[in-house]
């Protein structure tokens, strides 16, 4: 059974609810199983929260929970106040999403399988996975020298253990201790990618995709073992020329090792836990938007981190420190300097009042105004990034924090993936003559360039 939600839903098991995108209904279990979660969650962050004793408030995380039981919970993007009427756009804004968090170029993406409707985050992701898997396989695995050690060799091959031959005891004098290098596919990557496959063999509800995982499992069986442990092997991953074409299947193995967390270890199935944070992932995709407009002449730098909010002279020492790093989400250089911030909150242009002053934040605009002092010496433009909706549609007036340093707030078109023209155009010429490359329903055709 597969319950479809979106950010902030409140979960229950009161059946005598009206279920919508908004109030998800689950079983028994499935909310006891919710309620352990909430309680591992709630040290490090606000995945779900308690309100009342029936009810469980989902955060900003977006992805797939599956109980123990079975039961699917797909969360989806809170993209408008009022409740969609679709669920296939919302799975592919979030399946392009994830892909552009993901630095996925182009090529290394499905187009076919990203339009298709019928499968939910965690599915979708295991067939990206197998179909690089399969086609690695195809073109050849990667070999890579190891040594063994052999006590029980009826031959010498490769290099005699002197000691441990003289230490042998009387009768075994025909097997010798030997040590040699052998070519083999038991390289660290590939024990990764043979565990990932054995995890999503077992998670896999679509037909296909098991047929195509078993039907690997089958080619790797007595050629590469699996991992016991994926924590630590997984920072051993080698990025090198010689593995160039195990770069496509990199992100898909992570996100199945790291990410989703089936939990199968010592053969106890604890559930699904795939989420990821959609401040994260709509911050990837506005860079998407931001790189494939950007003029040649200037650099789109994500997370810049060259400001601090003050410096200190603490107690005792004689050296001042700087305290506080201001870290924008993008800062273009150039010819001209621009902070740009990506929010992703739903601004609502109906609030045009001292009062209610748009929805926007407080906090924000003290957090840009550090940005404007440190980063752009207290003159200049600055831009917070909201999504586009209903109800904010083209970009406020201007906010000036004084007559030098001023502030846009510019609605993010989510299917077209670029910054809807207006006002602002006028005073930021990095961005002037040129329109990104990005279509309804595809892929990014510009390589993410934040960063370079």
């Amino acid at each position: 059974m597969m319950i479809q939600v979106r950010e902030y839903a409140l979960l229950t098991c009161d059946s005598s609810q009206p279920a919508s995108m908004d109030l998800g209904i689950v079983s028994e279990a499935t909310f006891s199983w919710l309620e352990q979660l909430q309680q591992t969650w709630s040290g490090t962050s606000q995945i779900l929260s308690r309100e009342g004793k029936r009810f469980l408030r989902l955060g900003s995380y977006v992805g797939y929970l599956q109980s123990p039981n079975g039961e699917s919970i797909e969360i989806l993007p809170k993209t408008t106040f009022e409740a969609p009427t679709e669920i296939v756009p919302l799975r592919q804004l979030l399946c392009r999403m994830l892909s552009a968090s993901l630095r996925i170029t182009p090529h290394e993406a499905n187009q076919a399988a990203l339009q298709r409707s019928d499968r939910p985050l965690h599915e979708w992701i295991i067939s990206e996975f197998l179909r690089h898997l399969a086609d690695l396989v195809r073109k050849g695995l990667r070999f890579d020298y190891h040594l063994f050690e052999d006590e029980h060799s009826a031959f010498i091959r490769g290099q005699l253990n002197v000691t441990a031959q003289m230490r042998m005891p009387p009768g075994r004098g025909t097997h010798f201790h030997v040590r040699y290098d052998e070519f083999s596919p038991q390289r660290i990557e590939n024990r990764l990618l043979r565990t990932a496959l054995d995890w999503a063999l077992k998670i896999t509800k679509q037909g296909q995709s098991w047929g195509q995982a078993n039907f690997l499992s089958h080619q790797l069986d007595g050629i590469v073992p699996i991992c016991g442990n994926t924590t630590q092997p997984m920072r051993q991953w080698n990025d090198g020329k010689y593995l160039f074409g195990y770069r496509g299947i990199k992100p898909w193995c992570q996100l199945i090792l790291e990410q989703m967390n089936p939990d199968f270890q010592h053969g106890s199935y604890q559930g699904i836990s795939l989420l990821f944070p959609m401040e994260k992932l709509y911050e990837g995709w506005v860079g998407y938007g931001l790189a494939g407009a950007l003029h040649q002449d200037y650099q789109l730098i994500e997370q810049a981190k060259s400001q601090y909010l003050l410096e200190h002279v603490p107690i005792g020492e004689k050296l001042s420190q700087r305290w506080f790093m201001l870290k924008p989400d993008y800062l273009i250089t150039g010819e001209q300097a621009v902070v740009l911030d990506a929010k992703w909150k739903l601004l609502d242009s109906r609030a045009d009042d001292s009062l209610r002053k748009y929805e926007i934040s407080q906090p924000d605009l003290y957090q840009m105004f550090a940005y404007g002092q440190k980063y752009l010496h207290g003159k200049g433009n600055m831009m917070l990034i909201y999504p586009r909706h209903q109800y904010f549609a083209t970009p406020l007036p201007v906010f000036r924090f004084d007559e030098e340093l001023s502030l846009w707030c510019v609605p993010f078109d989510l299917e077209s993936c670029e910054l809807v023209k207006g006002e602002w155009q006028g005073s930021l010429d990095c961005f002037s003559g040129v329109e990104t490359q990005i279509a309804h329903n595809e892929q990014p055709n510009n390589p993410m360039l934040i960063g370079r």
